[in-house]
């Protein structure tokens, strides 16, 4: 997910992973990916707490939901925005990117849970009704959906089992996950406003610049 490793990046080791000459291993939580898990979560974190004090206004529930998924869709961005950015002379950020990506699940995760728990009180038939007849929601369903696998994946143990390649492949689908995101964030607001076509255009931008880096097909190259 936040670890994806592009073409340049499988001609070495997957990040996290050792060097084939035994060098340190580095580990995706070590003291800087906590540092940023804990920076990360706190919009989370502040917006429970504004709700529990009945400071988030007259709908409190609306506000929570809206918070927690927009910043799934804020953490997709930036770990997708990873990788140009260091291609044009940006920072390199590539050893946060998995960590990116697990917050942006943690916060699609959280978004859901208030959805499921506090919005529909587990009342499954409601959420299937919800999801069925109500676009934005099986949208938004099918970008978390899509996020599980990527963020089961996101470790070193599981690049080495499903090969660097293939897990290349799985871990492409966060674009979807993200397109998927966004739409869900205009559908919901009923509207284009500046900050959803602003999200819109990053997550083209960002697939367009994917499209472009691919290199050529070879049929020659294995």
């Amino acid at each position: 997910m936040g670890g994806r490793p592009t073409a340049d990046d499988l001609q070495s080791p997957p990040p996290n992973l050792p060097h084939r000459g035994g060098g340190a291993r580095l580990s995706w939580l070590g003291p800087g990916s906590w540092a940023l898990y804990a920076l990360g979560l706190s919009p989370g974190v502040w917006t429970f707490y504004l709700g529990l004090n009945d400071q988030l206004g007259a709908d409190p529930l609306k506000v929570l939901e809206r918070t927690l998924g927009l910043w799934a869709l804020r953490f997709l961005v930036i770990g997708l925005a990873v990788t140009p950015l260091r291609k044009i002379g940006g920072p390199n950020l590539i050893r946060y990117r998995r960590t990116f990506g697990l917050l942006a699940f943690f916060y699609a995760l959280f978004h859901v849970v208030v959805y499921v728990v506090l919005d529909q009180g587990l009342d499954v038939s409601a959420i299937v009704a919800d999801i069925v007849k109500r676009p934005y929601i099986t949208i938004g369903m099918v970008a978390f959906l899509i996020l599980v696998p990527l963020a089961v994946t996101s470790n070193a143990t599981m690049i080495r089992r499903l090969g660097g390649h293939a897990w290349q492949r799985l871990h492409r689908w966060v674009y979807l996950a993200a397109a998927a995101g966004a739409l869900h964030f205009i559908m919901l607001l009923k509207t284009v406003t500046f900050e959803a076509a602003f999200y819109a255009a990053a997550v083209a931008l960002l697939l367009a610049f994917r499209l472009v880096g691919r290199r050529p097909f070879n049929p020659l190259r294995r």
